[in-house]
């Protein structure tokens, strides 16, 4: 299936305005409106100095292309560039002013961790046991299961399929790497097999950030799970918490859940390690004692 791309297309008004004036800019101006005009996402993530590299210019060159269409200066052009791409350029803002801050490492590590922790607590009161509890009758009852999410939803795609499996006859995940599971930034693939799964009468189950989702609009039942990240466009963390949430209860709900759980630990058994031989053998018989070790020598 063909790779999500970002929109093309900015703020209509700056397109507009860079045609327009095309006849009457500079020839070292209009090398930089084509390039804006060609390459859209792209200059609304540079720098002025980058844009100006770009095409071979001076700073000061970019800052007067920008007040010849309009702006009192290159970060009003910027801007305004940037407001098309708002929710795909989120994370890239975020990272590029934490590196410009004087900001720690120490103080990000603990604010991505409260950062998670919000989640959870945000997230464990939206969802309400009913909503819950009917996810899990659906998972249940149905016949087939198949888990959907692209990008890092691919992930978490397969984490949910790998629960589910002792516990459900038929569950495959159709995960691409780069369900469903759609959250910002949102793949066009995820929504696009959830709407024809919709079409043919399948029930889908979204995960997803929200009622504004484009996935929710097409669920016969959502679970909302708030996922926001400072430097990335989502968190996985409260995404597995959910879902391995349901795959407990799934699991607790499932006929022959236990004897599944003891066949399959059963089936891993010859891969795992034994700890409990690991720790009831002395360190001593680890090594030589010091008679024998003076015998060697």
């Amino acid at each position: 299936m063909p790779r999500p791309k970002p929109s093309t297309a900015a703020e209509p008004a700056i397109a507009a305005r860079i045609t327009a004036a095309m006849p009457i800019l500079t020839p070292v101006h209009r090398r930089m409106g084509e390039f804006v005009l060609a390459n859209q996402f792209r200059a609304a993530t540079m720098r002025i100095d980058d844009l100006a590299s770009a095409v071979g210019a001076s700073v000061a060159t970019a800052n007067r292309f920008a007040r010849a269409l309009g702006f009192d200066g290159y970060p009003a052009f910027r801007e305004a560039l940037v407001r098309g791409f708002e929710a795909t350029l989120a994370p890239v803002e975020r990272l590029r002013s934490a590196q410009e801050s004087q900001t720690g490492g120490d103080e990000l590590f603990s604010a991505s961790l409260e950062q998670a922790a919000t989640n959870l607590g945000t997230t464990r009161g939206a969802i309400d046991s009913t909503a819950a509890q009917a996810a899990v009758e659906a998972i249940i009852a149905a016949r087939r299961v198949f888990i959907v999410g692209s990008g890092a939803s691919a992930f978490l795609a397969s984490l949910m399929e790998h629960n589910l499996l002792p516990y459900h006859d038929n569950v495959q995940s159709l995960a691409l790497i780069g369900g469903p599971i759609a959250f910002p930034r949102y793949v066009d693939d995820t929504i696009e097999l959830a709407r024809r799964a919709a079409s043919l009468g399948a029930g889908v189950l979204a995960l997803t950030d929200g009622p504004a989702s484009p996935l929710a609009a097409l669920a016969t039942r959502s679970l909302f799970i708030r996922a926001e990240r400072r430097l990335a466009a989502t968190s996985e963390a409260t995404v597995l918490a959910v879902i391995e949430a349901l795959c407990d209860a799934v699991a607790y709900r499932a006929k022959r859940s236990a004897q599944s759980a003891a066949e399959m630990t059963e089936f891993v058994l010859p891969w795992l390690t034994d700890t409990s031989a690991m720790q009831a053998t002395p360190k001593s018989a680890t090594r030589p004692t010091s008679t024998h070790a003076k015998k060697k020598q």
